[in-house]
């Protein structure tokens, strides 16, 4: 069974490991587009695979791995999700 935390939190703040969809994206419109060509939406499911403090993250959407700039995940709000 899946549970979803009730508040977004940015995507750079994700630990490793941990699965989550996407809430909103606050970006510029240039970088939205970019993100949903990639399949980034709200609603998709994100696993976090490695987020160090100064280097992209690696997130898993879709099935792709994809880098992201700790710049630009600061303004992409998602939602924790909890298995229990």
């Amino acid at each position: 069974m899946e549970e979803v935390w009730p508040l977004p939190i940015p995507l750079h703040r994700l630990r490793a490991g941990t699965d989550c969809t996407v809430h909103s994206l606050h970006v510029s419109p240039a970088m939205r587009q970019r993100l949903q060509d990639l399949g980034m939406v709200s609603g998709t499911k994100i696993r976090c695979l490695r987020n160090p403090k100064r280097c992209p993250m690696l997130l898993q959407i879709r099935g792709a791995w994809i880098a992201l700039r700790q710049s630009d995940a600061k303004y992409i709000l998602v939602n924790i999700t909890v298995h229990t």
